[in-house]
């Protein structure tokens, strides 16, 4: 009976093991080279930026490129602050941080909950971001710099506005439904290498 249990508690490490090598196969081929769900703060948003950075110097990534991998990160991890619903009085969140790239394209995926009655908002911003052109960005850039705001209903974040003028890319987001209280919000903003040589060598 022992030898039993024993080979089923085996059996069960065996197939945990499996489970898990085939989610990192899965993984690195999709290009995910970091995955991290729980707390962030300051001191995690450094350590991820230092393993990212890391992780470029061995690849011998473009000094450019990765400064503009490294502001993205940063600007995602502090909207990802600023917009999360799951805050404590110490300041610190909980969400989603997902890093990889494919080919030239760096992206990095942010997730966390926010309140049903801010989502039309938080929707409004993104989409004015999107919509906006190259000088129209770097206006609402200044009037944020300088005023604090859009408008006297709010208007798109310095964060998010950054983020699209460093990456030239659009915002690609989701809201899914968790309760009746509380939407899942996921952000993924993509680094196009190629794109930022190309600009720098101009």
């Amino acid at each position: 009976m022992i030898d039993n249990i024993n080979e089923n508690k085996m059996d069960l490490n065996v197939n945990f093991i499996k489970s898990v090598l085939s989610l990192f196969s899965e993984m690195q081929g999709n290009g995910i080279s970091l995955v991290y769900l729980g707390e962030f703060n300051h001191e995690i948003t450094k350590m991820f930026t230092s393993m990212a950075e890391s992780d470029m110097e061995r690849k011998k990534e473009d000094r450019y490129v990765k400064k503009r991998v490294y502001h993205v990160m940063v600007e995602t991890l502090q909207n990802m602050n600023k917009h999360s619903d799951e805050i404590t009085d110490a300041q610190i969140g909980n969400g989603l941080f997902v890093i990889g790239n494919k080919e030239d394209i760096y992206y990095v995926i942010t997730s966390n909950k926010v309140a049903r009655d801010k989502v039309d908002d938080l929707r409004s911003a993104i989409d004015e971001v999107n919509a906006a052109s190259a000088d129209e960005l770097k206006k609402m850039y200044m009037q944020q710099i300088k005023h604090g705001k859009l408008s006297d209903k709010g208007g798109a974040g310095l964060g998010l506005i950054d983020i699209a003028r460093k990456t030239g890319e659009k915002l690609v987001y989701k809201f899914l439904p968790i309760d009746e209280e509380f939407d899942l919000f996921i952000l993924k903003v993509e680094i196009n290498g190629d794109k930022i040589k190309d600009v720098k060598s101009k």
